[in-house]
């Protein structure tokens, strides 16, 4: 069995050492660069199957080097590593298209459980589960979505969401007519091992009522006061 492959682009030269050696011991491939351009070098010239990206990097940042993984790769996961710890910082991150963060300083316990979920929600889908996505869209309302072609419609018109967007619409959507907690959508969209604020849910339901609600004066997304949150369309 291929080992996974993970890039550590670090700049702190004690950490990426240290992330190097525990995440060798678990059996990961590693490549490390200490810098953003070293980085982006290796994303270019070789295949990962996850990335840890710190956010403050020499050359070139580590939400810039994002920026430039995310315009050709939309699917391999990056875990930011950051000092900050405010909603607001990493959210902007994960906006980007980040699927998690990990504040400094943090256990390697909890980095090793968020890699472990980051490469398991990225594991290929069995081939008849492919099948029946290429041939059913999920859909309430006017409202349409297509994991296999990751299109968004609604009204017939396209709309454009991030990567943590789509796949928070997408388990509304799984879920639709079903109230749930934010506890609930935390497991299902960013994973159980996931320490952050449940805040990040109501930002991101925000971002979604932005896009879809409000441009075609509808009301897809229901708050239930207490408890959380239902797609329905009546």
């Amino acid at each position: 069995m291929t080992k996974p492959r993970i890039l550590v682009v670090e700049d702190e030269e004690k950490i990426a050492r240290v992330l190097e050696l525990e995440l060798t011991y678990e059996g990961y491939e590693v490549g490390k660069a200490l810098d953003g351009l070293n980085g982006f070098q290796l994303v270019q010239e070789q295949d990962w199957d996850l990335i840890l990206l710190d956010v403050m990097l020499p050359g070139i940042s580590g939400i810039e080097l994002l920026r430039r993984i995310r315009s050709n790769d939309q699917s391999t996961p990056v875990i930011m590593l950051t000092a900050k710890s405010s909603v607001e910082d990493k959210v902007s991150g994960l906006d980007l298209g980040a699927n998690d963060y990990v504040t400094k300083p943090f256990q390697i316990e909890e980095l090793l459980a968020r890699i472990r979920v980051a490469l398991r929600l990225n594991q290929p889908k069995p081939k008849q589960q492919q099948i029946e996505i290429e041939q059913n869209w999920l859909q309430i309302a006017e409202l349409k979505l297509s994991e296999m072609t990751h299109e968004v419609q609604i009204m017939g018109e396209s709309i454009e969401l991030t990567p943590r967007e789509f796949d928070l619409l997408a388990y509304l959507l799984k879920h639709a007519r079903q109230v749930l907690s934010r506890e609930q959508i935390l497991n299902g969209v960013w994973g159980y091992d996931y320490y952050g604020d449940t805040n990040i849910v109501d930002v991101y339901i925000r971002y979604l009522r932005n896009k879809i609600d409000k441009p075609y004066n509808t009301t897809l997304i229901h708050t239930v006061r207490g408890v959380g949150y239902v797609l329905k369309d009546a």
